[in-house]
């Protein structure tokens, strides 16, 4: 016996139910955008009380904002950092979970199982350890051959790059796609005496382009708004990224430069939103294919 068929009216009603819904979750999330895009423009004195609108648009902000602190180098670290871990993320990410996913290794499941549990740590619960892991690097930053007496990676850009080169989460998602692929790729590439190199970057990785994309999307995103860890290891403006940078408009708590706070931030976003307009084809693509074969 079929099932009936939900009415027209009914099922018009839950459409419109769930359109409301959405476009208020649309409006929610936009809202602090276009909080701090206003507030960016507005003068000192109309930040005394809340109100949306300026009464007049202040450009200069942004020109003051700019010259208040070494932007432009704040700018260029956040480059080199989002550069530098990406670059590092996409090889071993990549290179990871074509190992999991396809090469036939012993305690594979096993390897696979550990990197969905390290996915479950938060990143405060390792804080202190890699800190100290980090001021321990042995003959770096004054350190002997046992890591003592010096400071190791702290205030350097190993210190800033390397830590955050790789996330578990970055594994899986690699390896979830290189799953997806017909094993008998790999399989005919060996019978053929293509070395697993070979097999990896001339065969399975340009099929996997959206999971490249993906994961490059969140790393660049995660690296380019880092702040707690980049606050902790550094010392002076040399290294320091646009985030920290920000919080020099906030250093009294009293006197918070919102003005200016907002330009920089406005600022700090714009890359990331063109980012994703320019990949989101490809982002979407990938995590619609992100599927969860085992």
């Amino acid at each position: 016996m079929s099932r009936p068929h939900a009415a027209p009216g009914r099922r018009s009603r839950g459409l419109y139910a769930l359109t409301a819904v959405m476009a208020l979750g649309a409006v929610a999330m936009v809202a602090p955008f276009v909080w701090m895009l206003l507030t960016s423009l507005k003068s000192p004195s109309e930040l005394t009380e809340f109100s949306w609108l300026p009464d007049q648009l202040r450009f200069q902000n942004y020109t003051e904002a700019l010259t208040a602190a070494p932007f432009a180098r704040y700018f260029l670290n956040t480059a080199v950092l989002t550069i530098g871990q990406t670059a590092l993320t996409l090889l071993f990410a990549t290179s990871a979970g074509y190992a999991l996913a396809c090469t036939p290794i012993r305690g594979r499941k096993a390897l696979n199982a550990f990197v969905v549990i390290l996915i479950m740590v938060p990143f405060y619960a390792i804080l202190i350890p890699e800190f100290l892991v980090v001021k321990s690097i042995p003959l770096f930053g004054g350190n002997s051959i046992t890591g003592q007496g010096g400071i190791g990676w702290l205030n350097s850009w190993w210190g800033l790059i390397i830590p955050h080169a790789i996330a578990p989460i970055y594994i899986f998602l690699a390896r979830q796609f290189f799953v997806s692929l017909p094993e008998e790729l790999a399989e005919a590439a060996r019978v053929d005496g293509l070395s697993e190199y070979g097999i990896f970057f001339r065969i399975m990785l340009p099929l996997i382009k959206p999971a490249v994309i993906t994961v490059a999307v969140f790393q660049i995103g995660a690296a380019w708004n880092s702040f707690l860890w980049p606050l902790l290891i550094t010392r002076d403006d040399s290294l320091r990224p646009i985030q920290v940078g920000l919080a020099i408009f906030s250093q009294d708590p009293l006197n918070v430069q919102w003005a200016y706070l907002m330009a920089g931030a406005t600022l700090a976003v714009l890359p990331m939103i063109a980012l994703f307009i320019a990949a989101q084809r490809y982002f979407i693509e990938g995590m619609a294919s992100a599927g969860l074969k085992g």
